[in-house]
């Protein structure tokens, strides 16, 4: 299993691998200052985002395990709905 954490700020949710204790540390070291930016690593690289945290703003973290759901099946599944676009 894999640890997911979840990065909520103003509404918008990150998807991010463990450890995040630096990217924590680096975001309140941002909001103490007044403002300011930091970058948000990508789940799976890429350059990440940059967001800017100031006082007040609503951040909150979350944690959940991810695991194997088991064997996959390579028949297509028929039950999805065709929207026609």
């Amino acid at each position: 299993m894999a640890i997911v954490n979840r990065l909520t700020v103003d509404g918008r949710d990150y998807f991010l691998p463990d450890p995040v204790s630096e990217l924590k540390g680096k975001i309140l070291e941002a909001i103490k200052a007044g403002g300011g930016y930091v970058n948000v690593p990508p789940l799976r690289g890429g350059p990440g985002v940059d967001i800017l945290f100031s006082p007040g703003m609503p951040v909150t973290w979350s944690q959940f395990e991810v695991g194997d759901s088991g064997p996959q099946s390579d028949e297509p599944v028929d039950d999805v709905p065709d929207y026609e676009l």
